[in-house]
């Protein structure tokens, strides 16, 4: 994925949001008097790295200022780095220690390759010393981030792809509910859809968010992204879900040619009454003042219930030592698996149960994302799995632009995963 913050067609780019930064030494923490009174002592500060640069930054940072403000033991110096240099960034303050942060938030599928570089501590001791139990965390992600029975990574959310639909557009052709199966979405766009007044069913995204799309299609069909020992995603079954996508283009459910983000541009406007994407888009939607609804993605696929989802951890640099600052993380950490609400009203579902079986949470429209968290995969657990599969999106573009055939494509693809791995 990648990163829920770049896939938004807008972004508010935040170069550094701080709260105190501190700017001295090559941990981040230090001591401060504490404010507000006589008698309090001195706060224990650390250094949190998120790549929260769109819209969902400032969720995050309203969190970090309540638990700031809760507690006069711990303070937070939070800085949100630009989303698509965060990787780079975070590479040189690990490698060189300069400003490396104590905390840091981390895509789950980037743990298996940080761990594999020595980079990060294990958080068991951190969890029970601060009372987190991982069993109050959606399963799927916990057991992503225990490498040989260590936890890498506290999750703070889980974003499934879902399905987002236009209200008055189903509810205009006679679709009183949204399609859970191939049959009802097949029927269902075909029905929505009036070339002649530009509103189509489903309009096929050719580029981003088919990182998700994809393969959450093939798993529905029975096929996989990884066998355990090759790349897989030229199976009959991948074949056929492009096949599948590109056949809405031919019966003319969707335009063809679509460019990044047309898909969005037409559901904004309200010439496309259903898309796939993910939680992170609900504030573009509220904001533009659609009647629209969110679903779990319907099984299209014909052998299993799937979807592909992602999720933010929060991770801890393997330097960090220092007792006073993990026990701060810790508190930190406990604080935000009860008190995140503000993380689920960005659009993400909650990874921590406690704030998923919340009245307040069951309240939100999003809260129906979590009914797929049973059934949510992840990236194949690979190191260097991004570039091993980067070759998919290009061939799958060109697939579904009728450039190629699809079976021609995932096999060019194929091969040039192949040639990255050095096989």
């Amino acid at each position: 994925m990648k990163k829920a913050t770049t896939w938004l067609s807008v972004l508010t780019v935040f170069a550094m949001v701080a709260t105190g930064c501190s700017n001295g030494g090559d941990a981040g923490g230090k001591t401060e008097s504490a404010s507000g009174g006589a008698g309090k002592g001195k706060k224990t500060e650390f250094l949190f790295w998120t790549p929260f640069s769109g819209a969902d930054g400032p969720f995050m940072k309203e969190i970090v200022d309540k638990y700031n403000a809760s507690q006069d033991s711990y303070k937070i110096n939070f800085v949100i780095q630009p989303n698509g240099e965060y990787y780079k960034q975070l590479d040189v303050a690990l490698s060189t220690g300069k400003e490396r942060p104590d905390l840091m938030i981390m895509h789950l599928d980037q743990i298996p390759t940080y761990v594999s570089k020595g980079q990060l501590q294990e958080m068991d001791t951190l969890a029970g010393a601060a009372g987190i139990n991982k069993t109050d965390y959606v399963e799927a992600a916990v057991n992503y981030a225990t490498i040989e029975d260590k936890l890498y990574g506290i999750p703070l959310d889980i974003h499934p792809l879902v399905m987002y639909y236009n209200k008055d557009l189903l509810e205009a052709a006679g679709i009183t509910s949204p399609p859970t199966n191939r049959e009802e979405f097949d029927a269902a766009v075909e029905k929505v859809t009036n070339r002649d007044k530009g509103v189509y069913g489903y309009v096929v995204p050719t580029l981003w968010p088919q990182q998700f799309i994809f393969p959450t299609l093939v798993w529905q069909n029975g096929g996989e992204l990884w066998n355990g020992t090759d790349v897989a995603y030229n199976s009959p079954e991948a074949v056929e879900m492009i096949q599948w996508l590109r056949g809405m283009v031919d019966k003319g459910v969707s335009p063809g040619n679509v460019q990044q983000d047309g898909e969005n541009t037409l559901f904004l406007q309200g010439k496309n009454a259903i898309q796939f994407n993910g939680p992170w888009m609900k504030s573009q939607f509220d904001e533009a003042g659609l009647n629209y609804g969110v679903a779990p993605v319907p099984q299209i696929g014909k052998a299993k219930q799937a979807v592909f989802g992602g999720s933010h951890n929060f991770a801890i640099p393997k330097d960090v030592k220092d007792e006073g600052i993990i026990a701060g993380i810790g508190d930190f950490l406990k604080y935000v698996s009860s008190n995140s609400l503000e993380w689920a009203e960005s659009g993400q579902a909650l990874a921590a149960k406690p704030m998923i079986e919340s009245a307040e949470f069951k309240a939100l429209p999003q809260s129906a994302i979590a009914d797929s968290f049973s059934y949510v995969q992840f990236a194949p657990n690979v190191l260097n799995w991004p570039t091993i599969s980067e070759p998919i999106w290009g061939e799958l573009n060109n697939a579904l632009l009728g450039k190629k055939d699809a079976q021609k494509a995932m096999d060019d693809a194929a091969a040039k995963s192949k040639q990255a791995i050095g096989k």
